[in-house]
């Protein structure tokens, strides 16, 4: 039993998803400005930030990472776009949602 446990506490889990600087963007909970302003702290503190979204969301993202660059704040290091199963509790069955990461970088001049 000690062997589990000795196994066990040396183990390392590397948890991506308590990154400090990631933002999960929701379609409803927040306005626009709120997730803009909140990439522009993240940006100062850690010098880049990552957006993700799944569905209709996405469009939060693309327009955050617009505005960013467009005001000469960030550039766009990496855009990623996937699928993800969802089981739908109504439906009883799995459903694909689209999910997009965008990770933007800081310009120097911010």
């Amino acid at each position: 039993m000690e062997e589990i446990t000795d196994g066990l506490n040396s183990v390392s889990i590397d948890n991506d998803s308590q990154k400090k600087n990631r933002i999960q963007v929701s379609n409803t909970k927040k306005p626009l400005f709120f997730y803009v302003n909140l990439a522009k702290r993240y940006m100062q503190q850690h010098n880049e930030v990552e957006l993700s979204a799944l569905g209709m969301a996405i469009a939060t993202v693309v327009s955050v990472a617009e505005i960013l660059k467009n005001n000469g704040l960030a550039v766009e290091k990496r855009i990623m776009t996937s699928t993800v199963e969802i089981k739908d509790d109504s439906r009883g069955r799995p459903v694909q949602k689209a999910k997009v990461y965008a990770c933007l970088n800081r310009v120097h001049t911010f």
